[in-house]
């Protein structure tokens, strides 16, 4: 991608995350955050799992396939994170955090 003189890019790809927040938001109705992880606890090896909470920080119930293709759709926005360690993604305002540092933030 072209940079301009100060090295930002000329186009930045903030509208990409917009674009997955508004379709994750079609796909989820009622979702305010998906908590994307590799650790499914029903597997023994690394698998995309997601935690879905409504506004009121209730967690919604998700289909396996819904849950997958969401990991899957967060992950590839974000190819170059440590996908290690648990992130939250926010659809209201498409940003993408480490979930701990969210706990940290509540006083957790």
């Amino acid at each position: 991608m072209p940079a301009m003189p100060s090295g930002i890019p000329a186009c930045p790809d903030s509208s990409r995350r917009h674009r997955l927040a508004v379709q994750l938001a079609d796909m989820i109705p009622g979702a305010a955050t998906i908590r994307v992880s590799l650790t499914d606890p029903t597997h023994a090896w690394p698998q995309p799992h997601t935690v879905v909470q409504d506004e009121a920080g209730k967690t919604m119930e998700l289909g396996r396939t819904a849950s997958k293709v969401a990991a899957r759709w967060i992950m590839r926005v974000w190819p170059d994170e440590d996908w290690n360690r648990p992130r939250t993604f926010r659809l209201a305002d498409a940003t993408l955090t480490r979930s701990d540092l969210i706990a940290a933030e509540w006083g957790r």
